[in-house]
């Protein structure tokens, strides 16, 4: 019996963007990135297979006799977005925070008045299984169709093992069934629960009763800590970090974001990445820099509290990796659009289109320890979103306004 033919051409595209051979870290000029005109990608199995001048691939193509699918207007081909960095498995809504927050109103005196992540961790405690599935499926779909094409999920808002558990659990359902792939991490040490009165005895019993049961499950691959005067301290989240980096975890933690401190567990512990860093100054990043930790920036979370950003330029001049992700959670960052909140901070820190794009694509990839997306070229995941311009410059020049007309999962249009 004749073996099904899954080769397939892709084309032809006025610009392709391939984001392959930059720098892994540090500043990145726009002359770096690699454009092919009257570009094609030749796709088998879901991988990249040739990236190529169209009129060369089509011709392979026609001799082989493999099918085509022709672009018909012109379009920009870029790698699919990465989000490293989101809190979309949740509950609810704390619109009413975001109320008062703009009043005026503190961080405690939102809390007092029954808002803040304890009113997010209320809510999800009392959702369904289906109803998380439901609520994180349709987060899913506005994501993919807006170019992101794998998305970093953290649990933390059940805050017992129970509830950590049906969180993990609900992303893994989405995640097989879903076009959007989803790279779970477990974040139970995101804040100390109500029911427990010391934060060391918490970290301990997730040590001892949750992440035996992640691991033997498969629900994740990565654990997170938020290290912060209303979180937990530099002492017991570097405990924390080291036995669960023991158990084979890799480690990402929420850091500086208020207070310096978190960075430098990041460094010392070997951290894949340090997330958020508003607070960072140059000694943190030449710390993270000397450990080869990324630094992932979270403008959204900048956008919904009303502060500065991550000082992103300082960050790519002191030799960083630097990724940019959403935050997309209910509380500080509910917008999630990854695509605008990149341009924004690109327009506000003076980072070249180059070092924006990697960071929501090849840099991103890095942050999640990932080395089979973020770039198209040979090997690589069929990971593509095209946009309906000549120009690559357009997608940032519209600030998020121009959004993927094509997007492409494992070599599939989704």
């Amino acid at each position: 019996m004749e073996q099904e033919n899954n080769h397939t051409l892709i084309g032809p595209f006025k610009q392709l963007v391939t984001m392959d051979g930059l720098p892994e870290a540090g500043p990145i000029e726009d002359e770096e990135l690699e454009l092919i005109e009257n570009a094609g990608v030749l796709v088998h199995d879901g991988h990249i297979i040739l990236v190529e001048q169209y009129d060369k691939l089509l011709k392979i193509t026609q001799e082989e006799g493999y099918p085509l699918q022709k672009i018909e207007e012109p379009m920009v081909l870029l790698p699919g977005l990465i989000d490293a960095h989101t809190h979309i498995c949740f509950a609810g809504s704390r619109a009413n925070d975001y109320a008062m927050r703009v009043a005026g109103k503190s961080y405690l005196e939102i809390a007092r008045n029954g808002g803040g992540i304890l009113d997010s961790v209320r809510k999800t405690r009392e959702a369904s299984m289906v109803e998380l599935v439901d609520l994180l499926k349709k987060r899913c779909d506005r994501h993919l169709a807006e170019g992101v094409t794998t998305c970093e999920v953290k649990s933390g808002y059940g805050l017992t093992t129970e509830e950590e558990l049906k969180m993990l659990e609900a992303i893994k359902l989405v995640n097989k069934h879903h076009a959007l792939e989803l790279i779970p991490t477990c974040l139970a040490a995101h804040m100390r629960p109500p029911e427990h009165t010391d934060s060391r005895l918490y970290l301990q019993e997730v040590v001892t009763q949750l992440l035996p049961q992640i691991k033997e499950q498969g629900l994740a691959n990565r654990v997170d800590i938020f290290i912060e005067d209303t979180a937990f301290n530099e002492e017991n989240s570097l405990e924390y970090l080291s036995a669960a980096k023991e158990m084979g975890f890799d480690i990402t933690v929420h850091a500086d974001q208020f207070s310096t401190g978190g960075s430098r567990i990041a460094a010392e512990i070997g951290a894949v990445s340090a997330d958020h860093l508003e607070a960072s100054g140059d000694e943190e990043i030449e710390l993270m820099r000397n450990a080869g930790v990324v630094a992932v920036v979270l403008p959204g979370a900048s956008l919904g509290l009303g502060m500065h950003y991550a000082p992103a330029r300082k960050m790519l001049d002191g030799g960083l990796c630097l990724a940019i992700a959403t935050d997309w959670n209910p509380g500080s960052a509910p917008m999630g659009d990854l695509l605008l909140q990149a341009a924004l901070l690109g327009a506000a820190e003076k980072l070249t289109s180059a070092e924006t794009l990697a960071g929501i694509t090849i840099r991103a990839a890095k942050a999640l320890n990932l080395s089979d997306r973020g770039t198209i070229a040979k090997g690589q995941l069929a990971d593509l979103i095209a946009f309906r311009t000549d120009n690559y410059r357009e997608i940032l020049y519209q600030q998020g306004k121009l959004k993927p007309s094509k997007v492409w999962k494992q070599g599939k249009e989704v």
